[in-house]
């Protein structure tokens, strides 16, 4: 409501117009944010020209005119599709020119009214209108009188909550009688929304209304009632804060008095020495002064103070300036190196070469080494040798499973409980800027909505940009040149090949026989015997029993179910021992069942005679080589193939590409040509629960459905590996010396491959080459020579 002396108000709430004596024809002013009632008073500010202009025509007449509401307040321009038909009557009570050309008018509503016709649109709206008369309410009911006094008593105390309750508001309300009026007059001060303001005002029955005008009251009571309480709160914990600073102000001041450090600016003064004593690069010492400045002018316990301080924390704690030195002994490194592990000549040639240069020249990049291996060979315990080989400090995180990017670039601190990556923060636990760090497991790296962990390392591990690495939660760049990375993986195959590229990839085969015989009585059988409480004279291992362990318990190419395998024998004795028995227990291949029971491992398809159709190839899988046999049979039928094993599209493809060659060769064995036209050829490889896919099984095929055909047996003594064309040519494949070490496993000691795999001979050591005899081929001709036997 206007503000207006308050005699003045109940004189113009109390007086009714003639409503009969209204004109017909009125200039329309549209309204926004308001719908206007009868009895209404209300400022408005004109600015549009057309309302100005009908402001001033109805001046020049009685002073009336029709104010209705637009549907849609935004509209600058509206027209008449977007106005309300059912307005207000209202009478201009004063005009009031602005100083900016626009008009303050004082307006009053009278009655209400329905357009009818626009009769004029162009420079000004004029309409037709039509008055509408309310119901009249012939008697005050108890239940229309409770209502209304239901009414009075909500307005009044949703003023009293908003503090608008005076005595002056409370007699207009007690002064109206008529529900109509008072349910314009509460209605026009609610705060609803104009569709439901239009409603009200195109209900023609005033109790009708009036019960409608309760309802929105009964909202805004509890709305208002939920706000108080809101802002009370908010208030209580403001004084509470005052307070509180208010006191720790007079604290401070005491304390000052007494001579008493202050507690505040001891902080700033230890994180000041933190801070040049870190010394931080020129960006980061600027942008660690700028925070600390920050926090000396926050309040000491609000909730961004802590923030501030854990980011200052993690600065002067990351080690940008300390660094470890190398110990350049390369006859010591190579002690080191040999002390804990067992061959791995071609690592640790790499690791010395890297010292050398180091010797020669002081500061050089940190190279990126990848180990490429099945699990159990030593991969993870390989880098931390070599830290102790180098003197440096060691740090390993295990990538397996991370799918969020923020694990390697950190979490922005606009996050709670936000912090920096896990490369950052390896290096905070180091305190050194040069520490070995290894990432296990780099091949296992996920990604998803999060983020690209695998993308968000190119930095990190790209010898070009990882000087200027750049944390998200510090916002700084870092300096990871002088890092050692070191990643760790089952398999290349999975890793990204931008990745890839940064990384010098090494691969760790897996161990013979012997080397896993020697690495058991040299490294594995002596930290069993300590970890389980006994001393070496307590057992004695004989090497047929330790061969029989590896070759009927085990079956994997590195050595970690070896080393359960001794444990379990060394568990064995120590209950022995414990029980009371006496000395020295002696494990010999006899009584090897009574620690270990019953062999756990048999070759799938022991082949003890060479047989038709059956051959045996040599396959590499991420635990290591393994020998595979390809089973083929012939029977009636349409020339169907059929191919079981859960075979890879790439195995189906050599196949089908050994078929082919098959029938077009098949005369130079003395079949006829048709011979495969009324025959079905079915390949089986075992086993079937087993996925298989992979280049290297051509020959194999071939051979086997040969041998098929022309009913002669393969050799069960040879194995062969190699990828096949339809000319019958023998094409080059890859871990050579993984197969190598499998067809061992499997006792077979003639090797058929490619001739173009000769070179890869050389990193076969002299001790598995000097067991099998290795056969290079350039075509099949010379495979079947080799592998079928003439009957």
């Amino acid at each position: 409501m206007a503000h207006t002396d308050m005699d003045e108000l109940l004189d113009i709430i109390g007086e009714e117009d003639d409503i009969d004596d209204l004109p017909v024809i009125l200039p329309l002013l549209p309204v926004r944010d308001v719908v206007i009632f009868t009895d209404m008073l209300l400022p408005l500010v004109i600015g549009r020209d057309k309302s100005m202009r009908a402001v001033d025509e109805a001046v020049a007449k009685k002073g009336y005119l029709l104010l209705t509401a637009q549907k849609n307040k935004v509209v600058e321009e509206p027209g008449a599709d977007e106005l309300y038909t059912m307005g207000t009557v209202g009478k201009i009570l004063r005009v009031l020119k602005m100083p900016d050309g626009r008009l303050r008018v004082l307006v009053q509503g009278v009655a209400k009214a329905k357009i009818i016709k626009y009769v004029l649109k162009k420079v000004l709206f004029r309409v037709k209108i039509e008055i509408i008369k309310e119901q009249h309410v012939e008697k005050i009911t108890m239940e229309i009188e409770a209502l209304m006094r239901n009414v009075r008593e909500h307005s009044a105390r949703i003023l009293a909550i908003r503090g608008d309750l005076t005595n002056d508001v409370g007699a207009i309300l007690d002064t109206i009688e008529g529900p109509g009026k008072l349910a314009n007059l509460v209605a026009s001060n609610l705060r609803i929304k104009i569709e439901e303001a239009q409603t009200l005002l195109e209900d023609l029955d005033p109790v009708s209304r009036l019960k409608r005008v309760n309802g929105f009251l009964s909202h805004e009571f509890e709305l208002s009632t939920m706000q108080a309480k809101i802002q009370s709160e908010v208030n209580n914990e403001i004084s509470k804060s005052q307070r509180n600073y208010f006191l720790r102000e007079q604290v401070r001041a005491i304390n000052k008095e007494l001579g008493d450090d202050d507690e505040k600016a001891r902080e700033i003064t230890e994180y000041k020495k933190k801070i040049k004593d870190a010394k931080m690069s020129r960006e980061a010492n600027k942008e660690a002064l700028k925070q600390l400045k920050r926090l000396e002018q926050m309040y000491p316990d609000s909730a961004e103070s802590s923030v501030v301080r854990t980011y200052l924390d993690c600065l002067v704690d990351m080690p940008w300036s300390k660094s470890t030195s190398d110990e350049i002994n390369i006859k010591k490194a190579k002690q080191v190196l040999n002390k804990n592990h067992y061959g791995l000549d071609k690592i640790k040639d790499r690791i010395l070469e890297y010292l050398s240069v180091r010797k020669l020249k002081s500061k050089i990049k940190g190279p990126i080494l990848c180990f490429a291996g099945p699990p159990g060979v030593g991969k993870t315990s390989l880098g931390k040798a070599i830290a102790d080989a180098m003197g440096r400090k060691f740090v390993r995180i295990s990538l397996g499973g991370i799918r969020d990017e923020a694990e390697i670039r950190g979490h922005r601190r606009t996050y709670i409980g936000a912090m920096p990556g896990r490369i950052l923060q390896g290096l905070k636990q180091a305190k050194t800027n040069n520490p070995v760090f290894m990432l296990d497991e780099i091949d296992k790296l996920g990604s998803d909505f999060r983020g690209d962990p695998s993308s968000a390392l190119l930095e990190a591990l790209d010898p070009e940009q990882n000087f200027a690495f750049s944390d998200h939660y510090l916002n700084l760049t870092f300096d990871l040149s002088n890092v050692m990375f070191i990643l760790t993986a089952n398999s290349t195959d999975t890793i990204p090949s931008a990745l890839l590229d940064r990384m010098e990839v090494i691969s760790l085969s897996g161990y013979s026989e012997e080397e896993k015989a020697a690495i058991a009585r040299k490294f594995l059988m002596p930290r069993q015997v300590e970890e389980n409480g006994l001393e070496q004279k307590d057992v004695s291992l004989t090497s047929p029993a330790l061969l029989q362990v590896i070759r009927e318990h085990t079956l994997e190419a590195g050595l970690r179910n070896l080393e359960r395998e001794l444990g379990t024998i060394c568990r064995k004795i120590a209950r022995k021992i414990a029980e009371g028995k006496e000395g020295t227990f002696t494990v010999t291949k006899n009584n090897l069942q009574d620690y270990l029971g019953v062999r756990k491992y048999y070759p799938e398809m022991e082949l003890k005679t060479s047989q038709v159709g059956m051959a045996t190839g040599l396959a590499w899988t991420q635990a290591g080589g393994e020998v595979l046999y390809v089973e083929t049979s012939l029977m009636p039928g349409k020339g169907e193939l059929i191919l079981t094993g859960q075979l890879g599209d790439v195995m189906q493809e050599s196949a089908r590409t050994a078929l082919s060659f098959a029938r077009a060769n098949i005369g130079s064995h003395g079949i006829k040509e048709n011979f495969l036209e009324n025959m079905d050829v079915h390949i089986h490889v075992p086993a079937g629960a087993i996925p298989k896919d992979g280049p290297s099984a051509g020959i194999v095929m071939a051979t086997a459905l040969i041998s098929a055909i022309t009913d002669q047996p393969v050799s069960k003594d040879v194995a062969m590996t190699g990828e096949i064309t339809l000319r019958g040519s023998v094409l080059p494949i890859g871990g050579l010396k993984e197969k190598a070490l499998g067809a061992l496993r499997a006792g077979i000691h003639t090797i058929v491959l490619p001739e173009k795999n000769k070179k890869d001979l050389v990193e076969i050591p002299k001790n598995i080459k000097d067991k099998i005899k290795f056969i290079p081929v350039k075509d099949m001709n010379q495979v079947l020579e080799i592998a079928i036997e003439k009957k």
